[in-house]
């Protein structure tokens, strides 16, 4: 185990939930970085989600319309210049990168549990 065992309390504290990507672009001047707009359902519209997924995926532009899971709960952070309003869940590296995805579509905003 590379991590130390939490309660269930402290888990219950994590938000994720599916959201639809509106759009995605490379952030300027940076090698590893897709600024996305996600729709998660919500009344202000979709927030700003910066990845550093860029090496496995060399077209942004192809995740516009895919349903990903993210942590919508985190304190906003600026990343280079841009502040970001959650975090994409995926897993692995290399060859083994996956998205975590709804086996089937689900309105944005539909949360995990």
């Amino acid at each position: 185990m590379d991590k130390p065992r939490i309660s269930i309390d402290e888990f219950s504290k994590i938000e994720v939930k599916v959201g639809t990507v509106k759009a995605a672009e490379r952030v300027p001047e940076t090698d590893k970085l897709i600024k996305c707009s996600v729709d998660f359902g919500e009344e202000g519209g979709p927030r700003t989600i910066v990845s550093g997924i860029a090496a496995y995926v060399p077209e942004p532009e192809s995740l516009v319309g895919r349903q990903l899971a993210y942590v919508t709960n985190l304190e906003p952070r600026i990343i280079k210049g841009v502040e970001s309003n959650g975090m994409l869940f995926a897993v692995g590296e290399g060859e083994s990168f996956a998205f975590l995805a709804p086996s089937k579509e689900v309105p944005p905003g539909t949360a995990a549990h």
